[in-house]
């Protein structure tokens, strides 16, 4: 391929914004700078729809040699803490991108947004409004219809003055009176329609204290916070295109000829079985459906790490399914395949018994102990092996025995051989039983020909089953997460509430699992590890010295795609 041919395919795989910001480049606007933030709500943990975000926002100047801002969109004391300030910057370094000395607050402006509000008014353009929330929004017409003007809106300049200096100094109750720009309440565009700019709240912000009463709307803040900031390019997610000519009429009104933001909109991230509304992810917290923001069944990034999820597979899926122009709903499947792929690639097997029911070799020597080999990663040649005991009395998966099992049941039923997985052949002679019919032990023979690495006598079997030493192994709980949401799209089901949709097997906790001495000796919380025909696991932070606890991070399989497709 020449070099020219090279250059096309790069071309051909840009996405829409690379290509818009590689031609601002070469067209040398805003001096050849190239400038993005990233500018979240402190009013909740970050999801993976907001991990998508960073890696546009931060991955796009870094690949441009541009610069990065963080700025956190303060403008509601109310819903913001400094505990989700704190999580953002977690998370976003945990991504792998960094904001360097560019970390900046919309509280940072207020004093310049309310100097611009002021010369506003002094034009003409803004005015004091009244009415009510509900007044204001029956009064700005339908899409189809044109709006009526405020009763308020040709107040003078010296009044408006006297009131939004007075709602500032606290004078007035909250939802009394907000600061409107006056534009054209017919515009075919209801953004245009009189657009609220401040409104008045009492609650002590978590940087300014009690200094204002009355705080800037996005629409107003977010233009000129790009502008004060030197902001070349400003991505956002598409429900804010309608917003655009606002964002823009803004900048209208104070910005020079020599610079300007530009505001740009890809589609959001929306995923099956899965809500990213934060509010209904507030709901799921606050109504104790779920045991926290990092519960790892949450779409927050906190969520997804604790699963076990790494950054690379969160930026490798989000790499595969690109950005558009268009919504749509991206199959979970495809991010948990992400996953799958990385860890198949470096997680070190280990043997876990998560329903363990004991099976006793009935012909291997008693107290004896054999070291047999298992290998820590066939996917990595350098990964080595371990130990791990074998003796007479062991445990099983309580799923992998059948009495009487169906056909094409290749795993232990009495008369049928299988492999202990590194170890011998057995076959099962029998079980025995509790008052209630449950499956108390299970008893086989070996044949002492068949260990892992020697001559098998031309015998094959087809299931191999994972073990653990009744002795050596300890014990260790298990959870079993899964999908939160038993539908698809749990946001378009409008008949139900969307609490009625939760996956009541969301989580299943096995708190007397068995694991092999290796992985009780090396676990460290965070290490991520494939249980042998089970999945890939991860050690919770939960985890203690004495008590090992293990999330599911995936299943080996995606059984939901086969359950759909039946």
């Amino acid at each position: 391929m020449t070099q020219i041919e090279n250059n096309e395919e790069e071309k051909r795989s840009l996405n829409f914004i690379e290509v818009a910001v590689e031609s601002d480049l070469a067209a040398g606007k805003n001096g050849g700078r190239l400038n993005t933030r990233f500018p979240p709500e402190p009013n909740g943990y970050l999801h993976i729809g907001h991990a998508k975000a960073i890696c546009m926002d931060f991955g796009i100047a870094q690949k441009y040699g541009g610069t990065c801002n963080l700025r956190f969109d303060d403008t509601n004391p109310v819903k913001e803490d400094v505990e989700y300030v704190d999580s953002i910057k977690e998370d976003i370094h945990w991504l792998g991108f960094d904001w360097g000395d560019r970390l900046y607050y919309a509280s940072d402006y207020f004093p310049k947004l309310w100097d611009l509000a002021i010369r506003l008014i002094k034009e003409g353009k803004a005015y004091v409004d009244e009415q009510s929330a509900e007044e204001i929004a029956r009064q700005k017409g339908t899409p189809t219809q044109p709006g009526t003007d405020s009763p308020y809106r040709n107040r003078s300049i010296e009044e408006n003055l006297d009131l939004f200096a007075r709602m500032n100094q606290g004078e007035f109750e909250e939802g009394s009176m907000v600061l409107r720009a006056k534009i054209d309440m017919a515009s075919p565009n209801m953004h245009f329609r009189d657009p609220i700019m401040y409104r008045i709240i009492k609650h002590p912000h978590h940087r300014t204290g009690t200094t204002w009463k009355v705080y800037p709307m996005y629409d107003f803040a977010h233009g000129q916070s790009d502008y004060f900031e030197g902001v070349t390019h400003s991505i956002c997610t598409l429900e804010f295109e309608v917003h655009r000519p606002l964002y823009d009429w803004f900048l209208d009104q104070f910005a020079g000829p020599d610079y300007r933001p530009r505001q740009m909109e890809f589609n959001r991230l929306n995923l099956t079985y899965t809500v990213m509304s934060k509010r209904k992810l507030l709901q799921l917290v606050q109504e104790k459906l779920v045991s926290g923001w990092d519960d790892p069944r949450m779409p927050t990034i906190c969520g997804l790490r604790r699963r076990g999820y790494t950054s690379t597979s969160i930026k490798n899926f989000i790499d595969k399914i690109g950005y558009t122009k268009y919504d749509g709903l991206i199959s979970v499947s495809l991010l948990e395949h992400s996953i799958r792929e990385e860890l198949n690639k470096t997680a070190n097997r280990v043997s876990v018994v998560i329903d363990p029911v004991k099976l006793i070799i009935k012909n291997y020597p008693e107290g004896k102990t054999e070291n047999m080999i298992a290998d820590n990663n066939p996917e990595d040649t350098e990964a080595g092996t371990h130990e791990i005991p074998f003796t007479r009395e062991l445990y099983i998966e309580r799923e992998d025995f059948m009495e009487n099992p169906p056909k094409k049941f290749f795993r232990m039923t009495p008369g049928q051989e299988v492999r202990l997985k590194s170890a011998y052949i057995v076959k099962c002679t029998g079980c025995k039983k509790d008052v209630n019919g449950k499956i108390e032990e299970i008893y086989c023979e070996y044949d002492p020909l068949t260990k892992s690495g020697m001559p098998e006598s031309g015998r094959k079997v087809k299931g191999t089953l994972h073990w653990v030493s009744a002795e050596y192994s300890q014990s260790a709980e298990v959870r079993l997460y899964d999908r939160l949401f038993n539908v698809e799209n749990p946001s378009e089901e409008k008949e139900k509430d969307f609490r009625e949709l939760l996956n009541p097997e969301s989580l299943i906790i096995r708190k007397n699992a068995r694991i092999e001495p290796y992985l009780a000796k090396t676990a460290e919380i965070g290490d991520r590890y494939q249980f042998q025909r089970t999945g890939y696991f991860t050690v919770d932070p939960d985890s203690t010295e004495n008590h090992l606890v293990f999330n599911r991070t995936v299943a080996l399989k995606d059984s939901w795609e086969k359950i759909k497709s039946k």
